[in-house]
């Protein structure tokens, strides 16, 4: 049978004893074995609790309780301290990182599943509960690094309205998840744009109000394999935002610009105005006056100010970005065959942020227009979307 534990106010209680006992003249000795303890036991006791009363003891008791909860409040405040210093470094921005994150503290530093996702804020049941994704996942994304890498340019936007054009029931933010889960390219950086003064030539104050109202043009250059040059005459209506027309050649002067506008006037009508810069080519009087001639009105931007001509400057940036730095032309009539394919594309496949990720010019379809269906693999750029049972 074990020995008994006695509480600390029976120890008192003892002792007390014993000092009275020693009081009327009895030996120490036998004090000690009318409470029946040792006398290792009794001094043991005599220095631990010797000279206290009972309500001392009660109140010492609490002391330790209350110094033995804060000691585990410091060692816990430190314990989260280093937590936070050393898995959560920086934002903890998606439930998926946060769940990573708690199971590298629960392997570092030994400490419970409940604590490390109270110092982490994350909620346990989404700790315990991973997201299976849906079915179809492993086909969207596919399909987006097959459009992704077929037009390497493109954002996740647009690869969204690629998809919805090819039958997907898609939206945004689940491409965009995708994206950045595959690590796909971010977007640049746009630069900073000077002032737009309100000149008559502006595109501010001169706003395109319907087709053929507005059309502007520019030079573009670029480069064969063998380092030279070529011009691009781009022409494109600014309220439709479709180019018009891309004329290639090695020089370009005034007349070639009257022969390109002479035929799109001839299959489109005269607009009302033509938007450019103050180029040698477009400024000529030989042009000047044709257009006025044909009763088109011209109106030139501010010299060194192309953000006033903004329309076919975003234009010719695209045509950088998406074709002529990703390209190699090994003559001036590759670079035709293919820059005039690009312009195609631009038109009736590519979609337009401007308007509603649509292309500029699509395909005519008959009226009255039938209902859209998934795209079939003969005429999609990508597979079809899986059948849902």
């Amino acid at each position: 049978m074990g020995q008994k534990k006695h509480k600390p106010e029976e120890i008192v209680a003892k002792l007390r004893q014993v000092d009275v006992l020693r009081s009327q003249g009895r030996p120490v000795a036998e004090a000690i074995r009318t409470i029946s303890v040792t006398a290792f036991t009794y001094y043991r006791w005599r220095k631990e609790f010797g000279g206290l009363k009972s309500d001392q003891v009660k109140r010492l008791k609490d002391l330790e309780k209350e110094n033995e909860r804060l000691r585990k409040a410091v060692l816990d405040l430190t314990l989260e301290k280093l937590i936070l210093k050393e898995a959560a470094f920086g934002k903890l921005v998606s439930p998926a990182r946060r769940r990573r994150c708690i199971d590298h503290t629960v392997r570092m530093f030994g400490v419970s599943e409940r604590l490390a996702c109270r110092v982490l804020g994350q909620h346990r049941s989404t700790q315990r509960k991973a997201p299976k994704g849906r079915a179809d996942d492993a086909a969207l994304t596919a399909n987006i690094i097959e459009l992704a890498t077929r037009y390497g340019r493109h954002g996740y936007r647009r690869i969204a309205a690629l998809l919805r054009d090819a039958g997907w029931l898609v939206n945004v933010k689940r491409v965009e998840r995708i994206w950045r889960q595959e690590g796909l390219k971010v977007p640049t950086r746009q630069p900073k744009k000077g002032r737009l003064w309100l000149n008559d030539g502006s595109c501010v104050r001169l706003r395109p109000e319907h087709p053929n109202h507005v059309w502007s043009y520019d030079f573009v250059e670029g480069r064969t394999h063998n380092g030279r040059k070529f011009r691009m005459l781009n022409l494109i209506d600014e309220f439709t935002r479709e180019c018009l027309a891309i004329r290639i050649d090695r020089k370009l002067k005034s007349t070639d610009v009257i022969d390109v506008l002479s035929d799109l006037f001839i299959l489109r009508s005269v607009p009302g105005h033509i938007r450019s810069d103050n180029g040698p080519e477009f400024i000529a009087k030989a042009v000047r006056d044709w257009i006025t001639a044909v009763g088109a009105r011209t109106a030139f931007i501010e010299p060194g100010s192309p953000w006033e001509n903004g329309y076919c400057e975003s234009f010719n940036s695209k045509l950088r970005d998406e074709l002529l730095n990703g390209e190699i032309f090994y003559s001036l009539a590759e670079a035709r065959i293919v820059i005039e394919g690009w312009r195609q594309h631009y038109n009736t496949r590519r979609p337009h942020s401007s308007l509603g990720y649509r292309p500029p010019a699509p395909a005519a379809v008959p009226w009255p227009a039938a209902p859209p269906q998934p795209a079939s693999p003969a005429t999609s750029d990508v597979a079809d979307k899986p059948t849902m049972h």
